[in-house]
């Protein structure tokens, strides 16, 4: 089983950039990969993607140093065995709302006795060719990150904190917002960054990465500063919209 050197990083609270996907894309994903992001996420949750053209997209990565995760379209346990199977070394999930279901999610992607993952990885122990040592590996090589976008979570987020293999928690500030009954569209807001800041104090106490996405170098280092260490810088689409935008701009018409 491939190390998963991210989540070493993310233990040892070193710093690591990555980038999500959202157009589907397999090039993409394999150019943005030996660009040198340390890890890259997969979207299922708001777009159109089938488990093949996913695993297609892991196939991409794998060949590189950068590591993949999937951000899956809900907690359920399903999701979890599926893009584990397919080869991913990392789950995001969106939506959390208590400790329990924190608690649930981490028991998803461990084999008994640590937890209920049952075991059938196919591509992730090379089709039945490493089970072994996936066997003997995968409970202590797979992130495990929450996205913290919710009222309850908010609530809860000490609780929350505390559970045992949750690896990162990342900020999605829209739905956040959304949950909050603030208009995204307005951001930034003084209670969002509140949130922010308890968010990285909690990760400092108990141990994970603070994550969260910024669309420019600069907000890279503003956040980089503010102690998040899981740092976001895209998605891929905007990447491409702001670089065409530049381009167009810059044309005399």
């Amino acid at each position: 089983m491939k190390t998963n050197r991210v989540r070493e990083k993310m233990r040892a609270g070193q710093p690591t950039i990555g980038c999500f996907l959202g157009l589907g894309s397999p090039n993409v994903a394999e150019l943005l990969a030996h660009a040198g992001f340390d890890w890259l996420v997969i979207e299922t949750e708001h777009n159109g993607l089938d488990s093949a053209e996913i695993q297609h997209m892991l196939m991409a990565i794998n060949g590189t140093e950068t590591v993949a995760l999937v951000r899956i379209p809900s907690s359920n346990p399903v999701f979890i065995q599926r893009g584990l199977d397919m080869g991913a070394l990392g789950i995001v999930v969106p939506l959390v709302k208590t400790a329990d279901e924190a608690r649930a999610i981490v028991s998803a992607t461990r084999f008994p006795p640590q937890g209920t993952r049952s075991f059938g990885p196919l591509r992730a122990s090379h089709y039945g060719m490493d089970n072994a040592d996936y066997l003997e590996r995968a409970n202590d090589n797979i992130i495990v990150a929450l996205i913290l976008e919710t009222r309850e979570a908010v609530e809860d987020l000490e609780a929350i904190a505390s559970v045992p293999g949750v690896d990162a928690l990342y900020l999605g500030p829209f739905d956040l917002c959304l949950s909050l009954g603030l208009n995204p569209m307005h951001q930034p807001y003084p209670q969002i960054e509140t949130i922010m800041e308890n968010m990285v104090a909690a990760a400092r106490k108990h141990g994970f990465a603070a994550g969260i996405g910024a669309s420019t170098p600069e907000q890279l280092r503003q956040r980089r500063a503010e102690g998040f260490t899981l740092l976001g810088y895209g998605p891929d689409y905007y990447l491409l919209v702001e670089a065409a935008r530049a381009g167009i701009a810059a044309f005399p018409r």
